[in-house]
C-alpha cells in the first residue's frame, strides 16, 4: 500500500503532501482575490479621486465587493505561513517565525490600504467631501503608499527572500524554483525603495520587470504544491517522520 510521509508537531500528525497542497491552495488564492480586487472595484477611485464628492455613477458596491476580496487576501497571506510552519521550523525555526512575521507586516499594510478605500466611499455616502476632492486624492495616496509597502516590500522580502531560502535550503519543491524566488524578492525590494526616493517612476517599465521572477515563482510555487505538494525533504529527520496510509485522513490529529 502507498504510503505517504507525514510530520509529527507535537499531539498533532500532518500529511506532508496534503500540508503542502493546503499551503497551495492558500497561495493560489492570494492571486485569486488581490489581482481582482484592483479591477472589481478599487481602479475607478484610484483613477478618479473626484469620485468622493458624489460626481459620477457610485463606486460603492465595486469597492465593498475588492476590500471584501482583500479581508481574505489578508487571511491566506497569513494562512499560507501558518501552514507551512511546522515544516519550515525544521528547517531553520528563527526563518519560519520570520516569515510568518513578514506576512503579518504585509497583512497590515493591505489592511491600511483596503481602509483608505472604505473610508473613500464612506465619506463620498455621507457627502463630507462635496467640494473637496484634495481629501479624496490624499486617501488615494494613502492607498498607493501602503501597497508599496506591503506588497511592493515586504512581499518581496517574506516570498522571495525568506520563503525562497527556505524552500531552496530544505528541497520541499525543485532548487530550480526556489532561485526565481531569491533573485525576484531583492528586486522588488529594490524598486519599492527606488520609488520611495523617487527614482523611479511608480507602475513604469522597471518596476514592471522588477516584479517579473516575483510574480512566476509565486505563481508556480502555488501551483506545483497544489499538484505535487511538498516534497521528502531531510529536514524532516528520522525522528520526526512517519508514514501514513492513503486511506488516514489528509490532515489528521495524533492520537
Amino acid at each position: 500500500m502507498a504510503a505517504d510521509t507525514a510530520v509529527i508537531d507535537g499531539r498533532h500528525t500532518y500529511r506532508l503532501q496534503a500540508l503542502g497542497r493546503v499551503f497551495g491552495w492558500f497561495f493560489l488564492a492570494t492571486f485569486l482575490t488581490s489581482i481582482p480586487a484592483y479591477f472589481i472595484g478599487y481602479a475607478r477611485i484610484l483613477e478618479d479621486p473626484g469620485l468622493i464628492t458624489g460626481a459620477g455613477a457610485d463606486p460603492t458596491t465595486g469597492v465593498a465587493a475588492a476590500a471584501t476580496l482583500e479581508v481574505f487576501l489578508i487571511i491566506a497571506n497569513v494562512a499560507t505561513a501558518v501552514v507551512a510552519y511546522p515544516v519550515l521550523k525544521r528547517e531553520s525555526e528563527i526563518g519560519a517565525v520570520g516569515y510568518v512575521s513578514a506576512r503579518l507586516v504585509e497583512g497590515v499594510f493591505i489592511a491600511i490600504g483596503l481602509v483608505s478605500a472604505l473610508a473613500f466611499i464612506l465619506m463620498r455616502q455621507e457627502a463630507t467631501a462635496v467640494s473637496d476632492p484634495v481629501i479624496g486624492e490624499g486617501l488615494v495616496a494613502l492607498y498607493y503608499r501602503a501597497f508599496l509597502v506591503g506588497p511592493g516590500f515586504m512581499a518581496g522580502l517574506a516570498n522571495g527572500v525568506i520563503l525562497g531560502y527556505l524552500m531552496y535550503r530544505s528541497g520541499l519543491v525543485p532548487r530550480g524554483m526556489a532561485i526565481l524566488g531569491l533573485i525576484g524578492g531583492p528586486l522588488v525590494m529594490a524598486t519599492g525603495i527606488a520609488i520611495m526616493f523617487d527614482a523611479i517612476e511608480r507602475g513604469g517599465a522597471i518596476q514592471v520587470m522588477a516584479t517579473i521572477p516575483e510574480f512566476f515563482w509565486e505563481l508556480s510555487l502555488g501551483i506545483y504544491c497544489i499538484v505535487k505538494g511538498f516534497r521528502s525533504s531531510p529536514i524532516l529527520g528520522m525522528e520526526s517522520v512517519t508514514t501514513l496510509p492513503e486511506s488516514d485522513s489528509t490532515l489528521r490529529h495524533g492520537a
